[in-house]
């Protein structure tokens, strides 16, 4: 047997490698040449080698190469690849990034892939460009120009601040089961019901539903949660009018919290979410009564993030809703058992964004920095 490259394991060498195929994570590539290495090792020909492994003669001979040549290390690793050259320069990449972040075209809502490269090819000296260049340049930058998000930005006056600090200094209480904290919102829910019956899942089988369904309406989530224990409640209503609010509060006081002498309600600026709601629903007496009970506090414009319900109620869409749900009967039931685990969990919100912490943060956004402190 005439082989040009001998390999010769030490003990330590044979040893590294059998635990390398023994366990681990560890390229496929890698641990072809593990095997490659310890066959040739044992006098085993280069086509024997090559059948055993499932890969070519001429990666036997590279990996023995580089064994002899050099070490273990560089029978085991590939050196880089050389590849093709790029495409674009420094230069007309730069200009690709600043196309890219430029107004798209007259006629055109955004760019694509494809009308940026035909405008490089416009713009540069290049004959064409395909869109996986481009594709790749604007990954490499983390650019994705037929992207759009919507955001609002707050103004950041004293009302603003004054209404965080609010929220937050009630995050930050001790629990009083005397004056608890609940967070309030509402938020639609549809009811989106199945054409044809769904085929339930089998070894092997996905579960397969039809992509029709049917739009049954919508209804209106109210949803509740304390910030300092584990609760939640969540009602089903076909609406959420000033009304509905109301009807929501007196629950709060009268069946949730009845032993609680005063409860702290941390909510948005919604049209209905005033004391008034509850004079137009209720008489003056029992919406007088009510409202003894209850302390507002809203949270500032624009800043929904700041009300601790908001993660409650991705919470539910991500564990309870995230399906179709055609009845409002069913919907109901599902969202109570979700309710009642959720609640015996014990689980709750974590809240970790304090009044310190949004000094630090947005000292800069403060409409006086010098008191900043």
């Amino acid at each position: 047997m005439n082989l040009r490259y001998l390999v010769e394991l030490s003990q330590a060498e044979r040893a590294e490698l059998s635990s390398m195929l023994n366990g681990g994570k560890h390229a496929a590539r890698k641990l072809k040449r593990a095997q490659i290495l310890l066959a040739a090792d044992a006098g085993n020909s280069d086509e024997t080698i090559a059948a055993c492994v499932a890969v070519s003669d001429s990666t036997v001979q590279r990996t023995r190469r580089r064994f002899v040549e050099g070490n273990l290390e560089a029978g085991l690793n590939e050196g880089p690849r050389p590849g093709a050259a790029r495409k674009l320069s420094g230069k007309e990449e730069a200009l690709l990034m600043a196309t890219a972040c430029s107004g798209a075209p007259e006629g055109r809502a955004r760019w694509t892939l494809e009308l940026l490269a035909g405008e490089m090819v416009r713009l540069t000296g290049h004959t064409e460009l395909s869109r996986e260049t481009v594709r790749r340049r604007l990954a490499e930058n983390a650019l994705k120009p037929w992207r759009k998000e919507m955001w609002c930005i707050p103004q950041v006056d004293g009302t603003y601040v004054a209404r965080m600090e609010d929220v937050l200094d009630l995050y930050a209480e001790a629990p009083d089961l005397q004056r608890p904290v609940v967070c309030f919102d509402e938020s639609p829910a549809q009811l989106i019901g199945e054409v044809r019956q769904p085929i339930p899942a089998a070894p092997g089988q996905l579960e397969r539903y039809d992509y029709e369904y049917r739009r049954n309406g919508t209804v209106n989530l109210f949803v509740f949660a304390d910030a300092h224990r584990s609760w939640r409640k969540v009602k089903v209503t076909d609406r959420r009018t000033a009304h509905d609010f109301a009807h929501c509060m007196r629950d709060l006081v009268d069946v949730h919290y009845p032993q609680a002498d005063l409860v702290r309600v941390v909510m948005d600026n919604l049209s209905t979410h005033t004391a008034g709601a509850l004079y137009e629903t209720f008489p003056a007496q029992e919406a007088h009564r009510v409202l003894h009970r209850l302390e507002f506090h809203y949270t500032p414009k624009h800043a929904s993030w700041l009300n601790m319900v908001e993660i409650e109620i991705g919470v539910l869409r991500g564990q309870c809703l995230d399906r179709r749900i055609g009845k409002r009967e069913r919907l109901v039931s599902e969202i109570d058992a979700w309710e009642r685990q959720r609640n015996g969990s014990g689980a709750r919100i974590n809240w970790m964004f304090t009044t310190q912490r949004a000094r630090e943060k947005m000292a800069r956004a403060y409409p006086n920095t010098a008191r900043v402190s």
